[in-house]
């Protein structure tokens, strides 16, 4: 056992939860880093266009990099946390994270922007393991339910990216460099004000550099992936649904998606009281419903309120599944947390880079109301996956 772990029996009870809280609290702020970052990036993306002076084919491949850089580092992220902490390596992530971002606000060679990409794909494939699997260790050690609303601090941390970028380059008329160079500084300062209370630990065991999912962790997985499909699906295609099939203007492409946001926003924060109070079992099963209702009203609402309460219904539904299943992986006993959550966030992130991809194939071959209705199928699964995971844990 590690000497600052949390459930060292050394520690006084007291000591111990004043170190659980201040380990939450920077949790928060890591999984905020995290989304801030993110978001802070999504301006970026036309500015490289123009300078790099590439077409849309070009653009897709370069955004695809992000996606390959995170897969490159999940399976490596448990083993650099079982062996140097989560601490170091939030650190050095983060801290190259928040350069790399500055880095492709500056770039203007494509051979250079592909290895940036890369790189900030590789640092936010890595914060999201070691942020999860830190996670994980808190929520056990304080005893109570905290995921949720560490995923809601992701989410927060990209609604205040997404806003201030806006409110600095267009309304404040800053330039794109400026603008990311002071978003960079506030994710370095709250960096250096929450990293001491990192885990320097990562879990138990030694880690492995390709840990294979077995048992119930290879459920878990593919419930996260159909989660990570769906949010994706939902981020990229969304919009087309309502310019095609509904018929509205461009202005408003990006409206379902933040309806969407929203509602997962709100109830991921109050996602552990409501888990407390019902269990686990009703928010997924109930939360499948909800979200089913959703799509029905998304492909047969003839009305826009209804429309958009679809999408509102399909954020409620499906903003839960993540942070129950995450928690899980702190319960399981078939593998070590920092071989699971690695194993299972790879899994997510091939729902969340194949699965927009695949939707478009579907699209092509029949329309985009009926790709939105196997997103819905997908909802029978996740209920089927849910229901052999729960048996299992009994």
């Amino acid at each position: 056992m590690h000497p600052e772990d949390l459930n060292n029996p050394a520690i006084p009870e007291k000591e111990r939860q004043h170190r659980v809280r201040a380990a939450e609290w920077a949790g928060w702020a890591i999984f905020f880093i995290g989304g801030f970052g993110t978001a802070s990036w999504a301006p970026l993306i036309p500015l490289l266009r123009e300078r790099l002076a590439i077409n849309d084919g070009t653009l897709g491949l370069l955004l695809f990099c992000v996606g390959c850089g995170s897969l490159v580092t999940l399976p490596f992220s448990g083993k650099a946390a079982a062996m140097w902490g989560c601490r170091r390596v939030l650190v050095t992530a983060a801290t190259i994270f928040t350069f790399t971002l500055f880095g492709l606000s500056q770039v203007s060679s494509l051979p250079l922007a592909v290895m940036l990409v890369l790189l900030f794909g590789a640092c936010m494939g890595s914060i999201d393991t070691c942020i999860n699997i830190q996670a994980v260790i808190i929520e056990q050690a304080a005893h109570r339910l905290i995921m949720s609303r560490m995923q809601a601090f992701w989410s927060i941390g990209g609604f205040t990216g997404a806003g201030v970028s806006a409110i600095w380059m267009k309304v404040l008329g800053l330039s794109a460099t400026l603008s990311t160079l002071i978003a960079c500084a506030c994710m370095l300062l709250l960096l250096l004000g929450s990293y001491r209370y990192y885990l320097p630990y990562g879990g138990a065991g030694n880690g492995k550099l390709f840990a294979r999912p077995r048992g119930v962790v290879i459920l878990l997985g593919l419930v996260t992936l159909i989660a990570f499909l769906m949010e994706g699906a939902m981020m990229d295609w969304s919009g087309v649904f309502l310019t095609t099939a509904r018929g509205l203007d461009l202005s408003l492409a990006g409206t379902a998606f933040a309806v969407f946001s929203a509602a997962m926003l709100l109830v991921r924060f109050t996602g552990d009281a409501l888990i407390m109070r019902l269990g686990q079992r009703r928010i997924i099963y109930a939360g499948a419903v909800l979200a089913f209702i959703g799509f029905l009203a998304i492909i047969l609402a003839p009305q826009l309120p209804l429309l958009y309460t679809g999408f509102f219904l399909v954020g409620v539904g499906c903003a839960n599944v993540v942070p129950v299943f995450y928690s899980m992986m702190g319960r399981q006993k078939v593998m070590p947390v920092n071989e699971a959550v690695p194993a299972v966030s790879t899994m997510g992130y091939l729902g969340v880079l194949m699965g927009p991809a695949f939707i478009g194939f579907l699209v092509q071959a029949t329309s985009i109301v009926d790709a939105f209705a196997f997103l819905a199928s997908l909802l029978l699964i996740e209920i089927m996956l849910a229901y052999a995971i729960f048996r299992q844990q009994d």
